[in-house]
């Protein structure tokens, strides 16, 4: 893959049966930023849409077998309705036939969301639970 090629412009809205196929295979690989995907599938609504928005590329350096992947913000729809943010690391070949936001409104909505999301581990600490369910 060319180190030149730009990042992605392209805001991805997934259903949970999707997100829970990406949060496995990023653990399957041992990428560096991913859920427990016991956690997101009993967390994550059941019937939510989700937003993954390419952040930046990101390698491995010690793992020259892995390919390069695109580090996402990840924005989760949960089953109470809350929104959390967090990180998800997915190839470019899994992550281009991913549908696509066309709506600007749409696009700019999921933007103030991810803005005022707090992220996962935040979520925890604010319902007790504490980070270490991760």
């Amino acid at each position: 893959m060319d180190f030149d090629q730009p990042l992605p412009r392209e805001l991805k809205a997934v259903d949970s049966a999707l997100l829970f196929r990406l949060e496995g295979r990023a653990c399957e690989l041992g990428l560096s930023q991913r859920l427990d995907p016991v956690w997101v599938q009993a967390n994550a609504a059941p019937d939510g849409t989700h937003y993954l928005w390419p952040a930046l590329w990101h390698s491995l350096s010690h793992r020259p077998d892995v390919p390069r992947q695109l580090r996402c913000e990840l924005l989760i729809t949960l089953r109470a309705g809350d929104r959390v943010r967090s990180l998800l690391d997915v190839l470019p070949d899994d992550f281009t036939p991913l549908p696509k936001v066309t709506s600007r409104e749409e696009g700019m909505q999921v933007s103030q969301l991810i803005d005022r999301a707090p992220s996962v581990r935040e979520w925890l600490l604010r319902e007790g639970e504490g980070s270490d369910r991760l």
